[in-house]
């Protein structure tokens, strides 16, 4: 609690010299002459170094004590002082030493290249029992990084067929397919066929537009799996697909690719609607035994609750903040949901 305190009191103290630094850079002209409150470098570095001591390095102070000067209207964040926004971890102190204030660990950064210029990842997830993650690319690059030999390969396969953006990804753990979703399909991807030959199921086709999606991991499921999504019109859908589905639904328009075609209208999905707004985010939590999905609706902002509700509906627990939510997560150590707006 202590070193608490004194942390709090030394970023106050912290932001007060910024303040003050920024207030001289600004009133800078040419009538302007140096006096005894002038903020030069030495004065910073030796002001820094006496509040957090050897918890920040020369050159990230030496770096923010310039962005400072160079740009007073852009005030930089206080964690840019302990290098948190620098890359590398080259000269990094010991974590046991009781003086680091924040603790960053090392990275190791994938040089692969898995998505072609003006395209961005829409999803990340990690599969910790198979020790590999999964990506998804808004114009439809299905990446598997699997970590073997403390280096990274990557299996991409490039979902041509799909009409419009990919928006998000998970993984099935007993089915062993990564499913993504678009504006109106739902993918399922094997990603243990060989690159040249990838193949799967395209689920289609969905009348609105899937935003988002997620994977219900429950111990009894050991032959199906259950996908959460949430779509444009606040709707939350419950799929659960089985290995059969893949032989018995297969549609008899035939093949896209390596890709077969399942007809939406034969399975059973049971939805929804339970905000306003777009779903931005859903997730189920296992050790909740509920399902958590958000929206920017101020009413119905975030819900909590456990999935059959999406099948009974009866009253479900909801929480309303003002413009919504656009993020949120559970730490089971802390026993909180945090919310981000």
């Amino acid at each position: 609690a202590l070193e608490l305190i004194d942390f709090k009191n030394a970023l106050e103290q912290f932001h007060n010299l910024v303040e003050k630094m920024i207030q001289k850079t600004k009133e800078r002209s040419g009538l302007y002459t140096k006096d005894d409150d002038e903020i030069d470098y030495v004065k910073f570095y030796r002001t820094i170094r006496a509040l957090f001591g050897p918890a920040v390095k020369d050159q990230n102070v030496q770096a923010f004590f310039r962005k400072v000067m160079s740009k007073p209207d852009e005030r930089p964040e206080w964690p840019e002082i302990f290098g948190c926004f620098t890359g590398g971890s080259v000269g990094m102190s010991s974590p046991s030493k009781e003086s680091m204030v924040l603790l960053v660990s090392e990275k190791q950064q994938i040089t692969h290249s898995v998505v072609k210029r003006k395209d961005v990842i829409k999803g990340i997830v990690k599969v910790p029992l198979l020790h590999f993650t999964v990506t998804a690319s808004q114009k439809g690059v299905l990446t598997v990084f699997s970590k073997k030999r403390k280096s990274f390969f990557s299996y991409s396969f490039y979902f041509h067929q799909a009409p419009t953006w990919i928006n998000g990804c998970d993984f099935l753990p007993n089915l062993k397919y990564v499913v993504a979703v678009t504006e109106s399909t739902v993918i399922l991807w094997d990603y243990k066929s060989k690159e040249t030959q990838s193949d799967g199921f395209v689920i289609k086709p969905m009348k609105n537009c899937m935003l988002c999606v997620c994977t219900v991991t429950m111990a009894d499921d050991l032959a199906k799996d259950t996908i959460l999504m949430g779509d444009d019109r606040g709707y939350v859908y419950l799929l659960t697909i089985t290995s059969d589905d893949f032989i018995m639904k297969q549609s008899k328009a035939g093949k896209e690719s390596q890709f077969k075609a399942l007809d939406s209208e034969s399975f059973d999905i049971p939805k929804r609607k339970l905000h306003d707004d777009w779903v931005g985010k859903i997730r189920y939590f296992s050790a909740l035994k509920c399902f958590g999905s958000c929206s920017t609706d101020s009413i119905n902002s975030f819900i909590l609750d456990d999935i059959k509700r999406l099948e009974d509906h009866l009253p479900v627990k909801e929480f309303s903040v003002p413009k919504g939510v656009n993020a949120f997560t559970y730490c089971g150590k802390a026993k909180v949901i945090v919310t981000g707006g």
